[in-house]
């Protein structure tokens, strides 16, 4: 990951009160940002500031709590970003329990979610002993668990999975603003093991996503991927749940490469659900396929790109 990438960023200038910079503000513009605070220091800029914080004191009063960038970011969120192990554990340690260690920067990412964006497994676990709620989802509806699961994450993965063992069934039924939960976020992306886990740890296999009503085997169908479907069939997924668009996964087989994949649904699907719907194609589909599946997931770019919900931003 690119995490730094032309910045404009200034030295801080303080009020003389102590609350913060001057003007509301740490650092100058940047129009090319990548992502939350992911672009708003260069490597040597950031040194002057990691100093800073390893001379923060244990006053629960100390200023460095309020400061915030323009982008809404914590001199927790700096550190998490900038790597900047040190500074970021001291900052956990000083804030146990505290309301500061959920702050969400103005894309609503809290120190959790870019720990895990920027694979940090350890601190990942010490924000979530020091209370770090991984219910809180960023601005598109992802919690940190669906960045662990659509990156791959193994080990951020199974720090978020048992370590908020009672937050755990709300997240795996949460669903972002493309409406999909983990279970199809890691079918997506192909990740086998990791839906072996979900499964285990109680997410639905049955869960249709929002957008479609696709469940996990409609997805593994869609991507042609013989091992996925395979396994989800293994593990009881039912092969006669329809899309909103009234299309089982053997439907999804039609036109499609993989005959190994129709070849093993026609066997498991009733006579009489083989045949496609009347009333309409699967072109519905694969407009969502294209849209849901193929553009949202590429890359941590387009995951935290604005987006548009309701026709507003």
């Amino acid at each position: 990951m690119e995490l730094y990438r032309g910045s404009n960023a200034n030295q801080m200038d303080y009020n003389d009160d102590g609350r913060g910079p001057k003007s509301g503000k740490m650092f100058a513009n940047n129009d090319d940002r990548l992502d939350s605070g992911l672009d708003s220091l260069k490597e040597e800029e950031f040194t002057d500031v990691e100093t800073q914080f390893c001379r923060m004191s244990v006053a629960e009063d100390e200023p460095w709590r309020k400061v915030l960038t323009e982008d809404g970011d914590t001199y927790l969120h700096l550190a998490v970003i900038h790597e900047a192990k040190e500074a970021a554990l001291k900052i956990i340690n000083l804030s146990y329990g505290a309301p500061f260690l959920n702050i969400q920067n103005n894309q609503r990412q809290t120190a959790l979610h870019l720990a895990v964006i920027t694979d940090q497994p350890l601190i990942v676990e010490q924000l979530l002993k020091a209370g770090c709620d991984a219910t809180l989802v960023d601005d598109h509806g992802n919690t940190a668990l669906h960045i662990a699961c659509r990156k791959g994450s193994l080990a951020c993965f199974g720090l978020l999975t048992h370590g908020c063992r009672q937050q755990l069934p709300a997240i795996l039924q949460t669903p972002n603003y493309n409406g999909q939960k983990c279970i199809h976020v890691v079918a997506i992306q192909g990740y086998l093991s990791l839906l072996e886990s979900l499964i285990q740890l109680g997410a639905e296999i049955d869960a249709q996503e929002q957008c479609n009503g696709r469940t996990a085997l409609h997805l593994a169908v869609d991507l042609q991927n013989f091992e996925l479907v395979k396994l989800l069939i293994s593990k009881g997924a039912d092969v006669h749940s329809f899309t909103y668009g009234g299309h089982t996964p053997y439907h999804l087989t039609y036109g499609r490469a993989n005959t190994e994949i129709q070849k093993v649904l026609y066997e498991l699907t009733a006579p009489h659900l083989r045949e496609l719907p009347d009333s309409e194609s699967e072109d519905s589909d694969e407009d969502y396929e294209e849209q849901c599946i193929s553009g949202d997931d590429d890359d941590d770019d387009n995951i935290y790109d604005d987006i548009k919900m309701m026709g507003q931003a």
